[in-house]
């Protein structure tokens, strides 16, 4: 429902009707077809998506399951139990509707005692989701670990769809209803492997997902805005909060819920109050190095997931790393605003001060949009400034230009720097509009395949112009079929 406030109560994702009136006929005179561009503009203008979580215990085809939902290779599977990877969270799609998947097939070592890393993991994807598909091998029938995941999901209250794998043909059928034991309802038989039984697996998620997910962004009028504090972990992301909350005292409560809440803080800051999705301190106990990788991806994406900005903490005492840089690209894959904040600056000297601005300039090149402030989570300076930077990031992520506007500026741009001439041709792009906000999606319309440097160029264009400062912006192209082109 908040997205249909947000839009104005129209369906047509963040085009008013008249707009949308204006940008169909436009279509129709270019020769598009316009059952597709209405199907374009609707994956474009959707809010945030509701997400279903993949849980179970280690080796029974959660990955492989993963990539047959998100209908291509993307999970990593081997045959060995536990591979790690960085993603966790995948778009997909079914029978028209689009989620999110979360993948809790990462890392599954028995470092901690298999029980207790599985219910970790678990606990961390269920607090993110929407709703659960529990996966269990049914050619070994309900284990004690199964046992321990159904307890957690009892308490988590969350729909549960229960996936009975590895049924390859009919005798693996009676294998299946033995799970009716499990007390979570019909068990779903299915082989992720050749891809039986998944379509009614998937139906089954489509009823218990809901349309939009329970995080309705800024549905509530004057709720505080939520942000995710992320970082690499011991990157000062704990003391950054207990600095912001403690020492001056201005928690304005803290809601602890049970043990798998992160606990969200309300925090006043410049006169407005926040709540703070802290990732940092949630278990103790799974800083055991083997996982704390991995835990630390899906924690900062079950953060970054209940977030609209995040602040992500950069240590400049140390070279930026690759696991800076996933972060960074977890938030911008996720679609929410951004903010660097790089910490201990107080502390350098001028040769690696230096060198820190040639590493962001290289490393984070892509990225020059989000808005920068240097802190100290120890001493607390520069803290003001984060204010500041948090609201500039939610302006931009919330701008929208409207059609009429951003095709003046799209036929300014085609006029002075057309696309170079490929294979004789040269692509032009029609027309284009913004369909939806948090963050901005453009839909843009073209006689030809755009390439990915011209594609960089408008984005890099479009944020001269309008501002998009501290969001991520993205453009999806639709090529105008061949046939039927009215000259």
């Amino acid at each position: 429902m908040d997205d249909q406030i947000h839009s104005g109560g129209d369906e047509h994702g963040e085009l008013g009707d008249a707009e949308y009136a204006e940008f169909m006929e436009l279509a129709a005179q270019e020769g598009f077809d316009l059952e597709q561009v209405e199907g374009d503009l609707a994956a474009a203008g959707h809010g945030p998506l509701p997400v279903l979580a993949v849980v179970g215990r280690p080796n029974v085809g959660k990955s492989t399951l993963v990539n047959r939902v998100i209908g291509r290779r993307e999970a990593v599977v081997e045959d060995r139990p536990g591979v790690t990877r960085d993603r966790v969270t995948y778009e997909a799609e079914w029978s028209g509707r689009r989620f999110k998947v979360v993948d809790t097939g990462g890392w599954e070592q028995d470092v901690l005692g298999i029980d207790a890393s599985v219910a970790a993991q678990a606990e961390f994807a269920i607090e993110a989701a929407d709703a659960v598909v529990f996966v269990v091998d049914a050619t070994v029938g309900a284990t004690d670990t199964d046992e321990a995941v159904v307890k957690l999901l009892r308490r988590a209250g969350k729909p549960v769809v229960l996936c009975a794998n590895k049924v390859d043909g009919p005798s693996g059928e009676a294998d299946a209803a033995m799970l009716w034991s499990l007390g979570l309802g019909e068990p779903h038989p299915v082989s992720a492997l050749h891809g039986r039984g998944t379509g009614d697996m998937l139906d089954a998620v489509l009823e218990a997902l809901p349309e939009a997910p329970a995080q309705t962004f800024g549905a509530t009028v004057g709720g505080p805005r939520r942000i995710a504090l992320i970082g690499r972990p011991n990157v000062g992301k704990s003391s950054l909060l207990n600095k912001v909350a403690g020492e001056e005292r201005v928690v304005v409560n803290e809601m602890a819920g049970t043990t798998r809440d992160p606990v969200d803080e309300l925090i006043e800051l410049g006169g407005v109050t926040w709540k703070f999705v802290d990732t940092a301190g949630i278990r103790r106990r799974v800083h055991l190095q083997e996982g704390a990788d991995y835990y630390a991806s899906l924690r900062t994406a079950a953060a970054v997931e209940k977030a609209e900005v995040a602040v992500i903490l950069i240590d400049t005492s140390e070279s930026i790393s690759v696991q800076d840089q996933r972060i960074i690209s977890m938030a911008v894959e996720a679609g929410r605003a951004m903010v660097l904040a790089f910490n201990k600056w107080d502390t350098l000297d001028e040769e690696r001060r230096y060198y820190l601005e040639r590493e962001i300039e290289t490393e984070l090149g892509q990225i020059q949009w989000a808005p920068r402030v240097n802190v100290s989570a120890r001493t607390g300076r520069h803290m003001e400034k984060l204010v500041p930077a948090i609201e500039t990031a939610l302006a931009g992520w919330e701008t929208r230009v409207p059609t009429g506007r951003l095709n003046a500026f799209l036929g300014e741009i085609v006029a002075s720097h057309p696309h170079p001439i490929r294979g004789g041709k040269q692509p032009r792009i029609l027309f284009g509009t913004q369909a939806g906000t948090r963050p901005p999606r453009f839909v843009l319309f073209a006689s030809g395949f755009l390439e990915a440097g011209y594609r960089r160029f408008i984005e890099r264009r479009l944020r001269e112009e309008f501002g998009f400062e501290g969001t991520p912006i993205q453009i999806s192209v639709r090529v105008r079929e061949k046939r039927g082109r009215k000259k």
